[in-house]
């Protein structure tokens, strides 16, 4: 399933806030946000994640890039996860999702 994004309200900066909203093709709406905890241009990015539905469960989200010859490297990392379904569910999700960036700036 592909997701389609439907909105993304971004405010990118420590203490702004973020909101992303789409339908997956099989029609189950999802609503996630949070708040942007470090903002390094062109090397880091810390926010936290939270589903609308389970807002509770704030999880967060760090992604590095670094310099690796003539591209970039990225290293994702999710953690703080509610419990171990939860972090097996995002890990399908992210690898989903990472799946189809890589291809398409392959």
């Amino acid at each position: 399933m592909k997701p389609a994004t439907l909105q993304a309200e971004l405010d990118v900066r420590v203490g702004g806030r973020y909101r992303i909203s789409f339908i997956r093709d099989d029609g189950e709406y999802f609503e996630a946000g949070g708040l942007y905890r470090e903002v390094v241009p062109n090397e880091l990015l810390a926010f936290t994640w939270a589903w609308h539905s389970t807002p509770e469960r704030e999880s967060l989200v760090t992604i590095s890039l670094k310099p690796d010859g003539a591209g970039t490297l990225m290293v994702f990392h999710h953690a703080q996860f509610f419990d171990e379904t939860a972090r097996d569910n995002h890990r399908r999700g992210w690898s989903s999702f990472l799946d189809k960036l890589d291809a398409f700036v392959a």
